[in-house]
């Protein structure tokens, strides 16, 4: 893969598809993980996305074995410095909730020792606690910046307002600013960052990297009416199979996909690539046979017309 594929995230160069870690210690154990970072990384892919509470909703788990998978990963291999890796912090792990200053402080480490490494490359807060002021979040991850702990920082589930002012204050007072946005957006999932959201991203130039690219892999197109999916995730998918917008879609996705002779799933996140301020669309695989499909986004670029098309039809 050449430099001029990559898309970049603040100071960061990354794959064209972040490799998302959720089914870490989930649907896929350590083996079948290493698998398939074995695979994305022969691949050229360099951009890994987990969280602190990773996969707590699993019986027996605690959150964090995500993290740990991927850290034991990055040992094993060697290739540290080649990997782009991305987590989080605030989303009810079990043992640390929110974002006071000093759960911000303890995850961090403990993240740290999961991943076996010494900084991360970008630090999201997972979500957002707004019982804590924007300046107490961006001065404590500023401060996780200058001790070369966190290499840039960004935001998931935020509201436009909480956003901007965030934004304002480190613009304000000099300190380390957002340079990205993790939204909930897909094509039958628009409203969830199209608007304020979207806008905020643009003026402060942020990048985009959305989360559910795939809708719990509805718009993989292996979901239709009358088919049965053994998947951990098919409850999620279920609910688009039989609405208006997911028929039209799903047709749409057909139309395109028959043109390129791709996958409708690669098809679903060149859509979300070429949507102003995406830099990088996030999806996840449990096995191997399932990357070739994410991947191939790198390489398919729609025309103005089909991306015209899926829009109008999720519309």
């Amino acid at each position: 893969m050449t430099d001029t594929m990559h898309r970049t995230i603040g100071s960061l160069s990354v794959h064209p598809l972040a490799l998302g870690g959720n089914v870490f210690g989930w649907t896929a154990d350590e083996k079948q993980s290493f698998a398939v970072l074995d695979a994305y990384a022969e691949a050229g892919g360099n951009f890994l996305d987990t969280a602190d509470v990773y996969s707590a909703w699993v019986p027996g788990n605690e959150g964090g074995e995500s993290e740990t998978i991927i850290g034991n990963w990055l040992a094993a291999r060697g290739n540290r410095a080649d990997v782009v890796v991305a987590t989080k912090v605030g989303n009810g792990h079990p043992e640390r909730h929110g974002l006071a200053p000093d759960t911000i402080k303890k995850d961090v480490e403990a993240s740290l020792r999961r991943l076996r490494t010494d900084y991360i490359d970008l630090y999201y807060t997972h979500v957002d606690d707004t019982s804590v002021p924007v300046e107490d979040i961006i001065t404590t991850l500023d401060a996780l910046v200058k001790e070369g702990k966190v290499r840039e920082i960004a935001a998931s589930n935020i509201t436009p307002e909480r956003l901007r002012a965030s934004l304002d204050f480190s613009a304000r007072s000099g300190l380390a600013r957002y340079a990205a946005v993790q939204p909930h957006y897909n094509l039958v999932s628009r409203d969830t960052y199209e608007g304020d959201l979207a806008a905020v991203t643009a003026e402060y130039g942020l990048a985009a990297v959305p989360y559910f690219a795939l809708a719990s892999g509805f718009l993989t197109g292996k979901y239709r009416p009358g088919a049965t999916v053994e998947s951990a995730r098919s409850a999620g998918a279920a609910k688009y199979v039989d609405s208006e917008r997911g028929r039209k879609v799903l047709a749409a996705l057909d139309e395109v996909a028959a043109a390129h002779d791709a996958e409708v799933a690669t098809v679903a996140l060149s859509w979300l690539a070429a949507q102003p301020t995406v830099a990088t669309p996030l999806a996840s695989a449990r096995t191997v046979d399932q990357l070739p499909s994410l991947l191939a986004v790198a390489d398919l670029k729609l025309t103005e017309a089909e991306v015209a098309r899926l829009t109008e039809a999720s519309a």
